[in-house]
């Protein structure tokens, strides 16, 4: 199997996610600038967080015309995992390769902390490696993380059960006091309908070892590793 971290400029937890990988999973990954159309045969995309060109326009909004992406999107179509982190969540969101969007948050101010957050399924390739109702301790940094949707859209992510991740106080209570941005219904995390491209505001290669506070973001990655090796054996 190999990952994919594709780089934009302004991108600045890329290395992070290469670290994550690479350096704490042991799994091949590769960097993909994001002027290439070419995916370099991965099996996995991660789009990292930061400040896409700047983040001018919307969060995401310039990104989301990088030619890598038209390679991600029918890598997503054809059933490629990607997962967004941050600024990655948000251009998948611009994408429409994910629903919703991101508005500022509502204190409008930037906010970089560890937050605790909910796994709320885990029949999807980035949280079969956890328990349902599993806190995780991961942090943020973001001015707009505030989630948002229309009734009809958030009605349909309750439904198809897309909602994977909600924000919750350390004891998963998912009230006010656990939300950071003011994301509607504390949502932290998406999925697809089909459940293989998936975005979050938190920044789990940021706590993939214990020295960093919190190693819970591991899950994630190795969902994701359990993932491909169940595919690979399943195609075998």
């Amino acid at each position: 199997m190999k990952f994919g971290v594709v780089v934009f400029p302004g991108s600045n937890c890329d290395h992070d996610a290469f670290y994550a990988i690479g350096n704490v999973l042991k799994k091949p990954v590769e960097f993909i600038w994001h002027q290439s159309e070419d995916l370099a045969n991965c099996d996995a995309i991660i789009l990292p967080g930061g400040f896409s060109y700047g983040d001018y326009l919307r969060t995401g909004a310039i990104a989301r015309f990088s030619p890598v992406m038209n390679s991600v999107e029918k890598f997503a179509h054809s059933g490629g995992l990607v997962l967004g982190i941050c600024n990655g969540f948000q251009i998948l969101c611009e994408a429409g390769l994910l629903p919703g969007a991101m508005m500022r948050n509502s204190g409008l101010r930037f906010i970089c902390r560890h937050v605790h957050i909910r796994v709320e399924q885990t029949d999807t390739p980035f949280t079969n490696a956890a328990e349902r109702g599993q806190i995780l301790k991961i942090p943020i940094a973001h001015s707009d993380g505030n989630y948002t949707c229309d009734e009809a859209t958030l009605a349909d992510l309750e439904r198809n059960r897309q909602v994977i991740f909600r924000y919750t106080t350390p004891d998963g209570k998912d009230d006010d006091a656990g939300n950071p941005n003011g994301a509607v219904r504390n949502i932290a995390g998406v999925c697809n309908r089909e459940r293989n491209v998936a975005g979050l505001m938190p920044h789990p290669e940021r706590a993939s070892e214990a020295a960093l506070g919190s190693a819970d973001g591991l899950v994630i990655f190795r969902s994701m590793v359990e993932a491909l090796v169940g595919a690979a054996k399943a195609t075998a």
